[in-house]
């Protein structure tokens, strides 16, 4: 992993940690509900950047290597395929 990203993707990760945190401590105190849903909302955004960020890492490694060799190219496109197949279901 690009040294980079990985250390972008960890300090995103830490702070979802912290974010999970929170919602758990929010349910169980009984929160307003609309504080809740609000930090729900903050943790599926900040797992979209998450994924974003291992997503270009992806790219730059592990698919732009893939695409070089004419024999691991039909895997790196299945393998987006079924990526943006899976992110977007309802």
């Amino acid at each position: 992993m690009n040294k980079q990203i990985k250390k972008r993707a960890l300090h995103r990760a830490k702070i979802i940690q912290g974010q999970v945190t929170g919602l758990l401590k929010g349910i169980t105190s009984e929160d307003y509900c609309i504080d809740l849903i609000t930090q729900s909302l903050c943790i599926q955004k900040s797992l979209k950047s998450l994924e974003a960020l291992i997503l270009e890492n992806h790219l730059k490694t592990h698919v732009k290597y893939q695409m070089a060799e004419k024999s691991q190219q039909n895997r790196a496109v299945s393998e987006l395929l079924k990526i943006y197949d899976l992110s977007n279901r309802s």
